[in-house]
């Protein structure tokens, strides 16, 4: 059996989750805490994800970032290649699962009491000392869970990797990717084991992130 999927599956959700924290966190803490003209837009255009079909976020991605692409043009005069490339999977990924972090980091955010915040900055915290200190140890349980929900999305995703990374075997070819390959090549044997491994190591990791929730502060 061909394991580079399943090395490639975990190396791609492991970067798109670090890039939805990189990402979520913050625009979540700004969905919570402000008031701004747009900010119901904001939010639509971060649900938007769970919203429309993975082949149309794809399809709209790769006009972006494709050779033909102001992205893609632009990366292309650095001599930096994005689409159909493992790179292109990561950012699939990304694309795919971080509205699952924001809404519950949001969410987390938002049953925070506000005057404790306002009692630190009142002690000459800085907004950046609030969140660290206050802010997120509050809320941690929130950030948790979305992080937990958007690896196992990026575990999972097809749609969107499928349309801008290819299903390249030894490239680009990710879990969801190689177990579609092998059912349609009747290879169903190799495709159950697949299959297998997806479930079993995302059973681990949510039986792991059960117990540690349950732990107090």
């Amino acid at each position: 059996m061909d394991f580079f999927p399943i090395w490639l599956s975990l190396q791609v959700s492991l970067m798109a989750t670090a890039l939805t924290l990189l990402v979520g966190v913050p625009v979540a803490w700004v969905l919570a805490r402000r008031r701004f003209p747009g900010r119901d837009l904001l939010e639509a255009l971060v649900v938007l994800p769970l919203i429309l079909p993975p082949t149309v976020l794809g399809y709209y991605l790769l006009l972006v970032i494709g050779s033909r692409g102001p992205v893609g043009r632009a990366l292309a005069v650095a001599g930096f290649e994005l689409a159909f490339t493992w790179r292109a999977a990561v950012l699939a990924a990304a694309v795919g699962s971080i509205a699952l972090l924001i809404k519950s980091a949001q969410a987390g955010f938002e049953t925070v009491d506000a005057r404790l915040e306002q009692a630190a900055r009142t002690l000459g915290r800085s907004e950046w000392s609030v969140f660290w200190s206050v802010t997120l140890p509050l809320a941690w349980r929130s950030v948790l869970a979305g992080t937990v929900l958007a690896f196992c999305r990026a575990v999972g995703e097809f749609g969107i990797t499928l349309m801008v990374a290819g299903n390249i075997p030894g490239k680009t070819q990710t879990l969801p990717l190689a177990i579609y390959d092998r059912v349609q090549a009747n290879a169903m044997g190799e495709a159950n084991a697949l299959a297998l491994i997806a479930v079993g190591g995302v059973a681990v990791l949510l039986f792991g992130v059960s117990r540690l929730a349950r732990l107090r502060y």
